[in-house]
């Protein structure tokens, strides 16, 4: 199964928190990033995204035909890592599956389903990892780290 990891851009300052959208800057890092994942999007892919403004619109730069998409409110409310593994099926999941999501949560996915030292740490915003896996859900030893792609790299 691959999971990529999708982390809203950067966002204005407002309230209420689930209504803030996109700053300048994050326009510039979801289309950065946006644009290296409609070049590089699995077949069949099913996205899982926080109902934030914020990860709509970072979301809204991705460019694929075959794409099923769920508006997941636990990703915005606190819902712990294995309550989205369990959601979208790690690792047994027959497709892809893109979480756009938000911090702490989605580094906390990250170190949990990499092998001990894989996972590099700041999980920034905007950034996007994706991981696949070839075990089973109580080993960490058979998901590699395929890629880590920021927007100031793109």
């Amino acid at each position: 199964m691959d999971l990529l990891l999708w982390r809203h851009a950067d966002a204005l300052d407002a309230a209420p928190d689930i209504s803030r959208g996109l700053s300048r800057r994050g326009h510039e890092q979801a289309r950065k990033i946006g644009a290296w994942l409609s070049a590089h999007v699995p077949a069949n892919l099913l996205a899982v995204v926080s109902p934030s403004v914020r990860t709509r619109e970072t979301f809204a730069c991705l460019k694929a035909d075959d794409c099923e998409v769920s508006h997941y409110l636990p990703l915005y409310e606190g819902a712990k890592v294995e309550d989205i593994l369990d959601y979208i099926g790690w690792p047994d999941a027959t497709r892809p599956v893109l979480v756009v999501g938000h911090q702490p949560l989605l580094g906390d996915i990250a170190a949990t389903i990499l092998t001990p030292g894989v996972f590099p740490g700041a999980f920034r915003k905007g950034n996007l990892v994706w991981v696949r896996s070839s075990s089973s859900r109580d080993s960490t030893t058979d998901n590699e780290l395929l890629y880590w792609v920021e927007p100031e790299e793109v």
